[in-house]
């Protein structure tokens, strides 16, 4: 398939359910796992959340390991690479996930809870490492399908709709199974709805199968040579545009992009690096926590029916896909900063509302679950933009930056879930005990977990957005113009001491009188990986972001066609 060919219908389907089992199982590892240890199984609650924990350390290893090994390799047993990893991470899945669901082997109820935590961990790592799989592997193939702008785009939406689809099935599966069975008398959840939730995984996991055959059937992957040691433009060059007319111009402009590469000490010195991982990290802990602790404060703090498990977390869901559907309307009017503010403040109200609901209130659970779908989709789709902006034009290292945000979110997310088990009211780990359902603490100790927890992450967000608007306002500078022929070796700035320096420099109107620039020299790799050219665009978007500075950075060659002789502009501040 050539890359600025339009991708039939047929591959944009099969491809958008390739992540599509990856997506069911997830909604239902965040959502059940917990309230399914704890209320069905009567597993030892500190017990519970390490056995999170483990599962998202062995994610976070995995994701870079499995990404340098994707680049590195060129597949197995003549498969092509991405799709190798692909089947290899769906064997996985398949074959560990139902068992965590599952009544354990051969055990009884002699049987010790670190024994049953060894038997889980084993499924989780194989699970976790197999998710990891199918995730790096899915999203490496965008590049080798198309390199067309509109495509990619395309591509990424038909994902995230395959997405919401998959998170709404799986809470619609819930709810039918829950609603129906030989428990459907007794309105709370006990060991005898363990069949109920192994049920629910098969189907899952069922479901998941059929599409990954799917898309591995229907969508070819283009057998290339493996890119790891290849240089960074060659991996990761610039996204051709679909139309002739585009083409034409994106062979210069694409020169700029292909020398954007920087490197790992460079993104450790950026402050800003920090920053937008902070507030990632922070809007996955508010979305995460929220989704983890949402069925036990419905069953234990409001007293709801076991339903609510599916149908509560089904709105919320649905309420956050229908935002998402309007946020690139919303973004485009409020920019960047404001959007991510919005959602704070829903994030905020619902983290806050739903400590005053009462027992028994269902509609007012129902309000809290769509606020918290609303801020929700507000503040991750736009904490992915800052990153995405974060990364701009030096997609050379974009799996590196990726990968590191991917690793503080989950790690982070697994260590406040250990820390919450920790504390759980009803746990007894020095005596051995298997606690009962809940106790009477447990009601205000989920109201406080769902208030204080997501709450708290969002209020951190709210800080690290805070400094980073600062750092960039406070490091805001003018970027020298860029004056460079595509076709030189040694591509310099205009106030460069490189042939016809001084003519380019006349051109437009900034040499003195001695024929030279009042810029320093500088080359265009250290303009690029300069971290003190860092503020932000007008929009909102950190300066870099090549949405941004396409439409400016235009080379000789570019204006001598058009006529237009202008300076590159200066990136302006954060839209606050």
């Amino acid at each position: 398939m050539e890359p600025s060919k339009k991708i039939p219908l047929r591959i944009r389907l099969a491809y958008s359910i390739g992540h599509f089992q990856n997506d069911l199982m997830a909604s239902m590892w965040f959502s059940y796992l917990l309230v399914y240890l704890h209320q069905v199984r009567n597993f030892n609650n500190i017990y519970a959340g390490t056995l999170l924990l483990v599962g998202q350390i062995a994610d976070a290893i995995a994701t870079p390991l499995i990404g340098y090994e994707s680049d590195a390799n060129s597949g197995c047993c003549g498969y092509t690479k991405r799709k190798s990893w692909h089947l290899f991470g769906t064997i996985c899945t398949t074959c560990s996930f139902p068992f965590i669901f599952a009544p354990v082997i051969g055990a009884t109820t002699q049987t010790e809870d670190y024994a049953l935590f060894v038997y889980y961990a084993a499924f989780v790592i194989i699970f976790q490492i197999g998710w990891a799989s199918v995730q790096i592997s899915h999203l490496s193939l965008i590049p080798d399908l198309t390199q067309c702008q509109s495509e990619v785009a395309g591509l990424n939406g038909w994902r995230y709709a395959a997405t919401g689809i998959a998170n709404l099935a799986t809470y619609a599966i819930a709810w039918v199974i829950l609603a129906s069975g030989n428990n459907v008398n007794n309105s709370k959840l006990t060991h005898a709805d363990a069949g109920h939730f192994r049920n629910i995984a098969f189907i899952v996991t069922g479901i998941g199968l059929v599409t990954s055959v799917v898309f591995h059937l229907c969508v070819p992957e283009p057998k290339c040579e493996t890119h790891f040691h290849a240089p960074a433009e060659t991996t990761y060059g610039a996204i051709a545009p679909c139309d002739e007319e585009a083409a034409t111009q994106s062979i210069e402009k694409s020169t700029i992009r292909r020398s954007r590469r920087r490197d790992l000490k460079d993104w450790f010195k950026d402050v800003r690096f920090y920053q937008v991982a902070l507030i990632y990290m922070c809007t996955r802990l508010f979305v995460n926590i929220s989704q983890v602790y949402l069925p036990m404060y419905l069953t234990e703090t409001i007293e709801l029916d076991k339903e609510t498990i599916a149908n509560v977390p089904l709105v919320c869901y649905a309420s956050s896909f229908f935002t998402a559907t309007l946020l690139k309307v919303v973004d485009k009017q409020m920019g960047r900063v404001k959007t991510y503010v919005a959602g704070l403040f829903f994030a905020l109200g619902s983290a806050a509302f739903v400590y005053f609901i009462p027992a028994k209130e269902t509609w007012m659970v129902y309000l809290a679950s769509i606020l918290i779908g609303i801020g929700g989709a507000l503040i991750l789709v736009t904490s992915l933009s800052f990153v995405a902006d974060l990364i701009g034009d030096f997609t050379g290292s974009s799996a590196f930056v990726y990968g590191a945000m991917s690793f503080t979110d989950k790690l982070a997310n697994g260590v406040a879930v250990e820390i919450v088990q920790i504390f759980h009211p009803c746990v007894t780990p020095l005596l051995g005990k298997k606690g009962k359902n809940c106790c009477p603490a447990c009601k205000p100790y989920y109201r406080k977990v769902q208030t204080f927890v997501p709450g708290g992450a969002a209020a951190l967000a709210l800080v690290g957005l805070c400094t980073l608007a600062c750092s960039a306002i406070s490091t805001r500078v003018k970027v020298p113009q860029l004056m460079y022929d595509p076709t030189s070796v040694n591509h310099t700035v205009s106030n460069g001491h490189t042939p016809n320096s001084s003519a380019a420099n006349e051109a437009n109107g900034t040499s003195d009188q001695h024929g030279h620039s009042p810029y320093s020299t500088k080359t265009v790799a250290e303009v690029h990986s300069d971290p003190s050219i860092s503020s932000l665009n007008g929009d909102g978007r950190l300066a870099g972001d090549s949405e941004s500075e396409d439409e400016t950075a235009e080379t000789p060659l570019l204006r001598a066609r058009s006529g237009r002789h202008s300076k590159l502009a200066a990136p302006a501040p954060y839209d606050i």
